[in-house]
């Protein structure tokens, strides 16, 4: 997809997921289900969460990654807990979790490509994308910390088998992450991916400002 029509359709992607939960909370109010009220307003607010870190690091992410982690917060919170996702779909927990390791494990190559093809950072391959899969994994255990304090907080039933559950949740997170971190591997050494080549070249045009330069 070219980045101006990526622009285009994250606009309407963005306002289709949110009209969706704006009417969840308008039924919500109706039915007076304020805990179905609370999680969907928490999703709503969260989903201007990539925008919000954008601009306060001044760093434009791919739209493509920006929707994909917008897609987990709506489905992780709105499908899986107000729609009840998790209870109805039995691999619906392991698809979100292996979905987000992958882009959380990318947009952590992202930021650490960043300085190293920069000149900023200073490090092997390797050593990259081990702090990438570091990076995802540290997102995943914070999303863990999250669940945790929903349930403590508010009564809600977040982590399902409680131990069990998480255990698994970062399991899977580590192999999206792993998965991530190999591709990124094989990209730094050959310059070649099909999976990054266009999102890197696109990541770095949009941050020349701060970047230095032109897309390889």
């Amino acid at each position: 997809m070219r980045p101006l029509q990526a622009e285009k359709f994250k606009v309407l992607f963005h306002f289709v997921i949110r009209l969706s939960i704006l009417f969840g909370i308008w039924g919500a109010i109706v039915n007076r289900n304020w805990m179905v009220l609370f999680i969907s307003v928490l999703t709503l607010i969260l989903t201007f969460l990539p925008a919000i870190i954008e601009r306060n690091i001044k760093i434009s992410l791919p739209a493509e990654l920006e929707m994909l982690i917008v897609v987990f917060i709506y489905t992780a919170l709105f499908l899986g807990e107000v729609k009840d996702y998790y209870t109805r779909l039995w691999w619906w927990d392991v698809f979100l979790h292996g979905m987000s390791g992958v882009a959380l494990g990318f947009a952590g190559f992202l930021l650490l490509f960043f300085l190293y093809d920069g000149k900023k950072l200073r490090a092997k391959p390797i050593t990259i994308c081990m702090l990438a899969f570091c990076f995802s994994l540290a997102i995943g255990a914070l999303w863990e910390v999250f669940e945790f304090t929903m349930d403590s907080a508010f009564g809600l039933n977040m982590q399902k088998n409680g131990l069990h559950d998480t255990m698994w949740d970062l399991i899977v997170d580590s192999l999206g992450a792993l998965f991530t971190s190999l591709v990124g591997f094989l990209y730094l050494k050959t310059g070649k991916s099909r999976l990054f080549d266009r999102l890197v070249a696109r990541f770095v045009n949009e941050n020349r400002r701060i970047y230095g330069r032109k897309s390889p």
